[in-house]
């Protein structure tokens, strides 16, 4: 199957499996926003640490979109395991890795099969960037980090 899908039909998710080891991602429900990664190998993320674990694809999004790697919220209430650096580029052609961090005190066992992650599509715009000498003011500004309240410590 080539890189590029018909224009008369729906866009596509395309997925090489680059070993026995690998699992098509999969959606939890109909509405679901992510398709679930899967490992396909054993590893482990030690105790306030991190670690690559191989999902042994590799993708072609949709034109116009982008994958961006996320954690699954049991993973993450559950075993404080987040995922980092997840952007797979629209011409990235290489394996799917996901960055695990562990942010608990106990070593995290990852086995061949379990879901470790969910890839969302995300539509992009790539507009020309143009240098200006000054931008249009705002009622905000310039005020950054915490400047707009809705937490007591922040508003103080």
């Amino acid at each position: 199957m080539s890189d590029s899908a018909d224009a008369s039909r729906e866009p596509q998710l395309l997925v090489k499996r680059l070993s026995d080891k690998a699992r098509l991602p999969t959606r939890g429900s109909a509405l679901a926003a992510g398709y679930d990664l899967y490992s396909a190998e054993d590893k482990v993320i030690p105790a306030r640490g991190k670690a690559m674990v191989d999902t042994q694809l590799s993708i072609a999004v949709p034109p116009g979109t982008y994958g961006r790697v996320a954690p699954r919220s049991g993973l993450a209430s559950k075993f404080m395991i987040d995922t980092g650096a997840g952007v797979v580029d629209a011409d990235y052609r290489g394996v799917i890795f996901v960055l695990l961090y562990n942010f608990s005190d106990t070593d995290f066992h990852v086995q061949e099969g379990d879901r470790i992650a969910q890839l969302i599509l995300e539509r992009i715009y790539t507009p020309e960037v143009l240098e200006v000498e000054s931008l249009n003011e705002t009622a905000r500004g310039s005020n950054g980090f915490g400047s707009t309240g809705g937490h007591k410590l922040l508003s103080s």
